[in-house]
């Protein structure tokens, strides 16, 4: 079986997005380049820890290499929606991270989830070689962008009961706090 790689080395646009209403959203990273646009499934914690890895990451390599940190660019966010048409490539189920000293850049790659998944991080071995996967190379400046974005698409989501933090429902919300009484 053949796998396909989709590089975009950089893009013109890589992003996290959400499709659907909050509560049933469905989140996607889309990367937009050279008449390509791809997208692939993952789910919101990935999201959520992608946003932070990449965060650490580019603060380890302003340690270790002095690489200049930009800060986020607040003037011009892109909260565009994702692009259509937002058609799933393959579900995440891997998460590489790699900064690269020669180029100044991070690369990202999203590996397809494999059949026999775990929910443990696996070393990308011989197994992995066989999924599809999306790789990325950002600049600094790219990736703390990407960073903000996600970070918002994040917390965009329905918001917490101010009892349980759980996500509160628009159709009512059954919270532990209250002995299974609707508030």
């Amino acid at each position: 079986m053949t796998h396909q790689v989709y590089a975009f080395e950089p893009p013109e646009r890589f992003v996290a997005g959400t499709v659907g209403p909050p509560g049933e959203r469905i989140f996607y990273l889309q990367a937009r380049g050279g008449g390509r646009l791809v997208s692939v499934a993952l789910e919101k914690v990935q999201v959520a820890l992608l946003a932070e890895k990449l965060d650490e990451l580019l603060g380890e390599a302003h340690r270790r290499f002095g690489v200049t940190l930009p800060e986020a660019d607040v003037d011009t966010p892109d909260n565009e929606p994702l692009e259509s048409p937002v058609d799933e490539e393959f579900r995440v189920g891997t998460l590489g991270l790699a900064f690269d000293v020669d180029t100044t850049t991070v690369v990202i790659e999203a590996i397809a989830a494999g059949e026999n998944d775990e929910e443990e991080e696996v070393e990308v071995d011989e197994e992995a070689a066989d999924l599809d996967r999306l790789r990325v190379r950002l600049t600094p400046a790219a990736t703390r962008s990407f960073i903000e974005r996600a970070r918002r698409v994040v917390a965009a989501g329905r918001p917490p009961c101010p009892l349980c933090g759980q996500p509160l429902d628009p159709k009512g919300h059954l919270c532990p706090r209250h002995n299974g009484y609707r508030r």
